[in-house]
């Protein structure tokens, strides 16, 4: 019997209002894990950033499973990479009338999964009653 072939799904999260170091630090903890694995760690990490990766995750393997039908006990996280988003730049007001700028940061992440596609299993066939049978006869 040949071996079950592995494929790769992404998912995109863009624009995530925060910044890219802090999700990265989330990202970090379930990098290379199952996916059931990573949805129960991050159920329990008390950091914002937990949210949007898990969304990210679960959208990946909902890819998978639902349009590549991929077996969703097979899926494990192959890539997960937190990237810059755009800046907004915005001032701060300060003393004397000056005006300090700063920059609201934002995330891109980007979630691969890979799984092994679901075994089709054949419909058995019906088995004749008695009666058929003997009508058959």
């Amino acid at each position: 019997m040949a071996e079950a072939e592995v494929y790769t799904v992404r998912a995109e999260i863009r624009d995530v209002d925060q910044t890219p170091r802090k999700v990265s630090l989330v990202a970090a903890l379930v990098r290379g894990r199952t996916v059931a694995d990573a949805v129960v760690i991050l159920d329990h990490t008390p950091k914002r950033a937990a949210l949007a990766v898990k969304k990210a995750i679960q959208s990946a393997a909902a890819n998978a499973t639902n349009n590549h039908n991929l077996d969703a006990k097979s899926l494990t996280i192959s890539t997960l990479s937190v990237t810059a988003g755009p800046r907004l730049r915005r001032y701060k007001p300060a003393s004397r009338g000056r005006a300090l700028p700063f920059a609201k940061k934002s995330s891109h992440i980007l979630v691969e999964v890979s799984g092994v596609e679901k075994v089709i299993k054949k419909p058995a066939k019906k088995a004749e009653s008695k009666a058929a049978k003997e009508e058959k006869k």
